[in-house]
């Protein structure tokens, strides 16, 4: 184990990573029967290895799982043909998220706010209904943007590779679809509540500026973007803090501030390190129970706001939290 992986004890990978390859197609079989029960089970769980697959993309791409760096990056590239991110370069997701962490803001290549503004009202309408209806479309504009973005950003080298990963997604669809369209429709609703987890996670987990570059280039800097602002803005929205183990549905992505005060760490050491370092009633951590209402009271606010409001000292802190949106790292090309 100990050559394999970066740190001794990796059977929490093992098993996860286990779990997320095998569940997947189980997931996926048990959307084809005819049993309604099986079918809702598949797809819950087809949803869960999704989210697992955005977590262990993000942990391969600190180099937190294996020892070796292009070990890490064969298994984030294999995670990104599960979950659709293999439509971007898994170098650019990677170097874009790391440059997330070193200048400390939220970094985007497609300003989808300034497009909407600009778009006919229907448009515009159609948005904000489909995020009234809790379908999140900005998630998925911002998709069809990696679609779009070798064509209008003029990466003439990416072209012919998005074509080719275009047309075999699009023969797997139909090879599913002559199989069962139930079974593509259920599919398709496990995949938006994959992406509604991973943008519930995302929206409250920083108050950071956004910068928008379609390019690789890091942001002018900023002495006041230091480690202190990093804490100050970064929060952990924990799914529980007495239930431990519910954070591991999420790989412990929750323990926000912990993962930015050391990056590299393993999913699995996360709540030991965020113990050592912040007091029991740490003011950074807010709870999902309390963003909940704040996911659904904001939820077209967000959509336009260039805010993304603040948190209270005390009392119903999230209030006024109106989070992000569209800031996913496994959107930043």
């Amino acid at each position: 184990m100990r050559r394999l992986f970066r740190r001794p004890g990796a059977w929490p990978h093992v098993l996860v990573i286990g779990y997320t390859v095998l569940g997947w197609p189980l997931g996926i079989w048990m959307l084809l029967r005819p049993e309604l029960l099986l079918n809702a089970a598949g797809v819950l769980l087809t949803a869960h290895t999704l989210v697992c697959t955005g977590y262990l993309l993000h942990d391969c791409a600190h180099h937190s799982i294996f020892l070796r760096s292009a070990a890490n990056d064969r298994l984030g590239i294999l995670m990104s043909w599960i979950n659709g991110a293999c439509l971007a370069s898994y170098d650019r997701l990677k170097r874009k998220h790391l440059q997330h962490h070193a200048d400390r803001l939220d970094v985007v290549t497609f300003n989808y706010r300034a497009a909407l503004k600009a778009a006919p009202v229907w448009v515009r309408r159609s948005v904000l209904l489909l995020e009234w209806a809790y379908i999140p479309a900005v998630e998925l504009i911002m998709r069809g943007m990696i679609v779009a973005a070798p064509f209008r950003f003029e990466r003439r080298g990416e072209r012919l590779r998005m074509i080719l990963l275009l047309g075999v997604r699009v023969v797997f669809f139909a090879a599913f679809a002559l199989l069962s369209i139930k079974g593509v429709l259920l599919y398709a609703l496990a995949y938006l509540l994959f992406l509604t987890v991973l943008r519930f996670m995302d929206a409250f987990q920083h108050t950071y500026e956004v910068f928008v570059s379609p390019s690789l280039e890091s942001a002018p800097v900023d002495p006041r973007r230091d480690r202190r602002y990093e804490y100050l803005n970064t929060y952990s929205n924990l799914v529980s803090e007495r239930w431990w183990i519910l954070n591991l549905l999420v790989l412990n992505f929750s323990y926000h501030n912990a993962h930015h005060a050391r990056p590299s760490e393993a999913w699995y050491r996360l709540p030991a390190l965020h113990r050592s370092l912040y007091r029991a009633a740490d003011q950074q951590v807010i709870t999902c129970r309390e963003l909940l209402a704040s996911f659904h009271r904001h939820r077209l606010a967000r959509v336009l706001s260039d805010e993304y409001g603040e948190v209270a000292p005390d009392g119903a802190r999230a209030r006024g939290f109106r989070g992000a949106v569209g800031v996913s790292f496994l959107t930043a090309v």
